[in-house]
């Protein structure tokens, strides 16, 4: 049984079980609030679920592609609530999970601003189940996307789908995904002169 946490589009929280399926789900695609509500979320879909953090096995989380903001919060949650409750965290590529509800050839697609889009090419489902992922995560100018599968944007994505495959992931003894974020850019941060010897530093 896992917490699921997706942050890479809105704010999508779900508790499931790989023989009971999903328990719980509360989501919003707000993607101003991602601080806001994912611990009322959290408290939520546990309740819901009718489940104690004891009795979860691990909290997975979404890696993303996504805004830097927004996925560092579910991150960063994920971490929190799994430190307290002294359970392992599990790393899932968010695009995978919107793969994972599909049989055909797709590209998954993110806006990733500044007429770019963050996208994965996936060749169905594999025997187990799972995503047959075959080119990025990459950014792409819109003419320059892959061509032969059938789009779909990324816009909002489940953590039930998400929890899902991560429980598929488990039971077919695959690795997960990196616990590196996947950020549709680095933060515009500068730092001030001040502290750089007058030098101005971005990132």
């Amino acid at each position: 049984m896992l917490l699921a946490i997706d942050t890479s589009a809105g704010t999508s929280v779900a508790v499931v079980d790989r023989d009971a399926g999903v328990l719980a789900e509360l989501s919003t695609d707000d993607t101003r609030r991602h601080a806001e509500v994912i611990g009322p979320f959290i408290a939520q879909a546990l309740e819901q679920a009718d489940v104690t953090a004891q009795r979860l096995s691990a909290v997975a989380v979404g890696t993303g592609p996504g805004p830097f903001t927004g996925l560092r919060v579910g991150l960063a949650a994920a971490r929190a609530f799994a430190f307290g409750a002294g359970k392992p965290v599990v790393h899932v590529v968010s695009h995978d999970a919107i793969a994972a509800t599909l049989t055909a050839p797709a590209l998954v697609v993110t806006d990733a601003r500044r007429r770019e889009l963050y996208w994965t090419a996936y060749d169905g489902l594999d025997a187990d189940g799972l995503p047959i992922r075959v080119d990025g995560p990459g950014l792409a100018k819109p003419d320059e996307l892959p061509t032969g599968r059938e789009r779909h944007d990324a816009a909002t994505v489940s953590a039930a789908a998400l929890g899902l495959l991560a429980e598929a992931t488990w039971a077919a003894g695959r690795d997960f995904a990196s616990s590196e974020p996947l950020y549709l850019r680095s933060p515009d941060v500068t730092i001030s002169a001040a502290t750089t010897g007058g030098r101005r530093v971005t990132q």
